[in-house]
């Protein structure tokens, strides 16, 4: 989901009082922020909220699993006036993870699965049938979902696509659509799910290491360091 200006003061300001540090390299899609402590480089995805429950993204799906999976979270609240934070460890957020991985599954297995079960006769009723199909033809499929020189280096023919490549074409098209109806747009985080969390007011800093060294003792094996 996009953040408006007052989310990205409210998560500067964080990086700020929590002495983080952001990759500029890493761009709107990569890690909010990173924190540096006895040798490990912890990536972490910072969250603001001022009605209780946390928005995530606009279109969550496997992606946003694997990348949240080993992400620390750090989260500020500002509530009626009151502004705290709180931190979540993988293992903290594991289960809403979970959850939210488990409700998508069965769509995205449909997206794998659907696309295999189309044939060139019902790619026929959806373009035509042809010898060779052309630039156009494989756009009007795939419209702006490629760029240019990858409709160029599919072409199989001269100067076109053979049926079995626009079957691909189709194939891949039909994956995408249905990956996109299986997004979830913008699941929240419940407020209660982070009932019993501490509470950080003061030493920020100070208590987040605490905290994230506290988790790495207990887990020897944690693969979040970048």
């Amino acid at each position: 989901m996009a953040k408006n200006f007052q989310d990205d003061d409210r998560e500067e300001a964080m990086i700020a009082l929590f002495d983080l540090y952001k990759d500029e390299t890493e761009g709107r899609s990569g890690v909010d922020a990173f924190l540096k402590i006895d040798g490990k480089t912890i990536p972490f995805e910072l969250k603001t909220t001022s009605q209780g429950s946390v928005t995530t993204v606009r279109d969550f799906g496997p992606d946003h699993v694997r990348k949240w999976k080993n992400k620390h979270w750090l989260i500020g609240f500002f509530i009626k006036g009151k502004e705290y934070y709180k931190y979540g460890s993988p293992s903290m957020m594991s289960d809403w993870i979970n959850n939210k991985e488990k409700y998508i599954a069965p769509d995205f297995k449909l997206a794998e699965l659907v696309p295999a079960k189309i044939k060139l006769q019902d790619m026929y009723q959806i373009i035509g049938k042809k010898d060779i199909y052309t630039y156009d033809d494989a756009k009007a499929i795939q419209k702006m979902q490629y760029k240019k020189e990858q409709y160029l280096q599919l072409q199989d023919l001269d100067q076109g696509y053979s049926p079995d490549r626009m079957l691909e074409i189709i194939k891949d098209r039909a994956q995408y659509l249905i990956e996109r109806g299986s997004t979830l747009n913008n699941p929240h985080i419940p407020f209660g799910y982070f009932e019993g969390w501490t509470e950080i007011t003061a030493n920020h800093a100070e208590k987040l290491r605490i905290m994230v060294r506290e988790y790495l003792e207990k887990n020897a094996n944690d693969t979040t360091s970048k």
